[in-house]
């Protein structure tokens, strides 16, 4: 029988967020929340903090305590080692100013190399390897599972959510059911649940069969995601609706089952003002759309039938959205912004002639950056290599202007904004060396339109990290769905 399926997690983390918004009346509720110290046991070096929330949401199978036990197969359990299963792997991303959310699925089957861990039970180091993504959790934890992910995407994952069976059936009986449209009936013995063609209104324990069910359509797993996907979107939009958030009643209700239903780190569980902030962005992310995304993947080469492998570069395109989804600051006024003569413009990527120079050590840099830039619309016309003085590498990367052109700052500043982290651009340009015209795979080279907006340079420093991805590839788009735009459509 499946564990429980991913769309479980995104349902608890996003219901626990809304429902904060009554913690001051229903405090005592929280005390109920379960904690778990993690801190100890990440033993790799951790990405930097961009500040964004990314939150770890994980689906426990464990038999243990009341309730779970009936969800049986401990013959199964035992000769897999005994104690707890995910296959519900899924990253909770909320922008740094709050407005924007994405939650990622990670596929159980993928196999991926998951790097050095301590073991949950007996502390030991255990050694890298190339295992199922799901196997972190296994026998390492939580804590496994946030160093594989890290390691993995770059993204510095900031807390965990972590849900059990019956947490997830308290949490929809508490929210009054869900109601789902099915093209067809099922009889599935496997995941103990039977449903008539057209709408039915799923209770905890029906809602758990459903999330879930694998023997429904082609039976293939990223068929079942796409199925919670439409599911957690109905979830998400009844969770936050004026409807429980104005009953006193069911969303006491809802705020105990939510409360007594998961296992938080002690930095978000005891973080009063961060839930409350969670909470309060809630109607925002919900009014513009949550994204449902499905890391891409493709057969897994060695194993083409039952496992699979990230679809790359794809896949870490995807990775760099959500890593360079940095807060904006405000720019300083431009040369053209500052004169009463010429106003400031506002160009587009695609406006913008760009110069890539290498200032590092790092042979082929100039040309790699070039390539990400120009993915994302920009106009790279050149590349070349920048001495800096002494010999050494350039530490920061610069932007930098001809001083001669009253919008060219404006330019620059369009330029800066796509870069992780962002250089200060600076007037004045500087001298390439082994200068070359350059021609990008992805966008034309032409452009008479492009004629007589400055050129302004990009010197790679040390510091460097990424190019901003705002345009992802089809593949991601493809897998992705918004919540605010699912309809009780059958599927």
């Amino acid at each position: 029988m499946r564990v429980l399926a991913w769309v479980s997690i995104g349902v608890t983390s996003l219901m626990v967020a809304g429902a904060l918004t009554g913690y001051v009346v229903y405090r005592d509720a929280f005390g109920n929340i379960k904690q778990k110290s993690i801190n100890d046991d990440i033993i790799n070096p951790r990405p930097f903090d961009t500040g964004a929330l990314n939150v770890l949401l994980v689906g426990s199978d464990t038999r243990a305590g009341e309730g779970n036990a009936k969800y049986g197969q401990e013959d199964a359990r035992k000769a897999d080692g005994g104690g707890k299963r995910t296959d519900t792997i899924i990253l909770l991303h909320i922008s740094p100013n709050r407005d924007q959310a994405r939650l990622v699925s990670f596929p159980r089957d993928s196999m991926v190399q998951i790097p050095k861990c301590k073991n949950e039970t007996t502390k030991q180091e255990m050694p890298p390897r190339r295992d199922m993504i799901n196997s972190a959790y296994n026998s390492g934890g939580v804590a496994c599972t946030i160093s594989t992910l890290e390691t993995l995407t770059g993204i510095r994952v900031n807390h965990f959510v972590e849900v059990d069976f019956s947490g997830f059936k308290n949490i929809v009986d508490a929210l009054g059911g869900i109601e789902i449209c099915l093209q067809n009936g099922v009889n599935d013995k496997s995941s103990k649940l039977v449903l008539p063609p057209g709408k039915s209104l799923l209770n905890g324990e029906k809602a758990l069969g459903y999330v879930r069910l694998r023997k429904y359509g082609d039976g293939s797993d990223l068929q079942r995601i796409k199925r919670q996907q439409i599911f957690l979107s109905k979830v998400i939009a009844k969770a936050t609706s004026s409807e429980l958030m104005t009953d006193v009643g069911k969303l006491r209700n809802f705020i105990a089952a939510a409360a007594g239903s998961v296992t938080m780190d002690p930095a978000l569980a005891n973080d009063t003002e961060k839930l409350i902030s969670i909470a309060m962005s809630t109607k925002q992310l919900t009014a513009k759309g949550v994204e449902l995304t499905t890391v891409p993947v493709l057969p897994d080469p060695d194993n083409p039938d039952a496992r699979v492998v990230w679809r790359q570069p794809d896949a870490q395109k995807l990775f760099t959205a959500i890593k360079t989804d940095t807060e904006e600051t405000q720019p300083s006024p431009s040369a053209s912004a500052s004169s009463s003569s010429k106003p400031k413009v506002t160009p587009k990527p695609e406006q913008v002639r760009v110069q890539v120079l290498n200032g590092t050590k790092a042979q082929g840099k100039a040309n790699e950056v070039a390539g990400q830039l120009a993915e994302q619309g920009f106009k790279v016309i050149g590349v070349g290599n920048y001495e800096a003085p002494g010999g050494a590498s350039l530490a920061k990367s610069e932007v930098h202007y001809a001083k001669s052109i009253d919008t060219a700052p404006d330019y620059a500043d369009v330029l800066a904004k796509a870069v992780v982290p962002k250089p200060s651009p600076g007037s004045g340009k500087v001298r390439a060396t082994n200068a070359q015209p350059y021609t990008s795979t992805t966008t034309s080279t032409g452009g008479a339109k492009l004629k007589g907006t400055p050129v302004i340079q990009f010197v790679i420093g040390e510091d460097f990290d990424s190019v901003k991805v705002s345009k992802l590839p089809d593949s991601v788009e493809q897998n992705s769905i918004n919540a605010s735009e699912q309809k009780n459509v059958c599927t």
